[in-house]
């Protein structure tokens, strides 16, 4: 339990955060699955770090001052945990509307010499990039796909000599080995495509998951 909206028939939603959960902590008994979140006032840089180490998706930073209001607020800002990973470019999809250069980057890993297809990526790109990156691409085409896994998009697709790496952020990989809100964040110069491969989570975050 982390807010409090009504009581006893009375709206207190115009009440400053910290008072409504002092009301909420005085009118329940946290016991057994009930349990009261507590805020910190302090050290939230080191609570946001100590959450992603977990394995956690983030935290969200309310201001103690704060109304309760029905819609997205300045006053409580969501900070996900970011996780980065190098991965291999195999492909492009055509740029829809006014976007030039390509849309998004379909990329994936090697597993036991197989390259899995682990999603698309259609963003953190400026138009630097698109149209420098786009130029690069067009020079590695092939006709067939690189992925020898995986079930990448066909329609409007292109395919690449499986050469460049990225290195992209995203929030998590999904249950099917997919990535989950992954943006662009530049290319690898140092690694080469053979050596890239799934990193795998710390013990800490593969208990928290299990």
């Amino acid at each position: 339990m982390f807010d409090l909206l009504w009581l006893d028939g009375y709206d207190v939603t115009g009440l400053e955060l910290r008072d409504r959960k002092r009301l909420l902590r005085s009118v329940l008994s946290f016991q057994g699955p009930i349990r009261y979140s507590a805020h910190r006032d302090r050290e939230g840089e080191t609570i946001y770090r100590a959450a992603c180490a977990r394995g956690l998706e983030g935290i969200v930073a309310k201001r103690a001052a704060s109304p309760y209001v029905h819609r997205r607020s300045s006053d409580w800002l969501k900070f996900k945990c970011v996780v980065e990973q190098e991965l291999v470019i195999g492909g492009w999809t055509d740029p829809e509307g006014t976007r030039t250069g390509f849309g998004a980057l379909l990329v994936g890993y090697y597993d036991d010499g197989a390259l899995l297809y682990a999603g698309k990526v259609g963003t953190g790109y400026d138009q630097t990039t698109l149209d420098r990156l786009a130029a690069r691409l067009r020079r590695l085409a092939r006709r067939r796909s690189p992925f020898t896994r995986g079930n990448p998009p066909t329609r409007g697709t292109h395919w690449v000599q499986p050469a460049l790496v990225g290195q992209f952020g995203f929030t998590e990989w999904t249950r099917d080995g997919r990535l989950r809100h992954p943006r662009f964040l530049g290319l690898r110069d140092d690694k080469t495509a053979a050596e890239v491969v799934r990193e795998r989570p710390s013990r800490a975050r593969r208990a928290r998951r299990s």
